[in-house]
């Protein structure tokens, strides 16, 4: 159902890419293409139709809103979980998660099956930061020397360099003399 077509049944409309029920995809840019959308009026042709109640009524409605049922799932994430239950950075946040956990019954012992907390900061994940920033630095510090010792070897042929060729120039110079001290004799 596509909105703002004011029809029951199915129309085809040139589409071009980033409207809604248009993918885009494999086409050229700014492709249009002609397809076929359900306009947006509700008729009974429908099968399903699915609905958010946004506002209570007056009356309640049977088995919907007359009873008020527990939530089946909550938050994963540590940081949600802190939110719902009003919870400090240094509560436990696993024992909170029982709340909403489906008691799960095994050999005849009942357990409480929890969902696995997302970004729960541990002793364990805090040591892997740690040996993880520890490689880095690390690494640079390796890089640094590395780089330093390039350098230094880099300055030696340099050097080396330029005292081979002082010393060539030197040579020639000395037989250029030599050679125009000869012709002058």
């Amino acid at each position: 159902m596509k909105q703002g077509v004011l029809t029951p049944g199915r129309v085809r409309i040139l589409m071009s890419p980033g409207d809604q029920c248009f993918l885009g995809f494999g086409r050229r840019k700014g492709e249009r293409r002609r397809k076929s959308v359900r306009g947006c009026i509700v008729s009974p042709d429908l099968s399903v139709l699915n609905l958010v109640i946004v506002k209570k009524g007056e009356n309640d409605i049977p088995g919907l809103t007359d009873e008020e049922k527990p939530r089946q799932r909550g938050p994963k994430r540590a940081s949600k979980i802190r939110k719902l239950f009003n919870l400090t950075k240094d509560d436990d946040v696993r024992s909170y998660v029982k709340v909403y956990g489906k008691k799960v019954e095994r050999n005849g012992k009942t357990t409480i099956k929890c969902p696995k907390i997302q970004r729960l900061v541990t002793p364990q994940t805090l040591q892997r930061k740690r040996t993880h920033v520890a490689e880095k630095r690390a690494r640079i510090t390796r890089k640094k020397q590395e780089a330093a010792e390039y350098h230094k070897v880099l300055v030696q042929r340099l050097k080396e360099e330029r005292e081979r060729r002082s010393e060539s120039l030197a040579k020639k110079r000395a037989i250029r003399n030599a050679s125009q001290a000869s012709k002058e004799a």
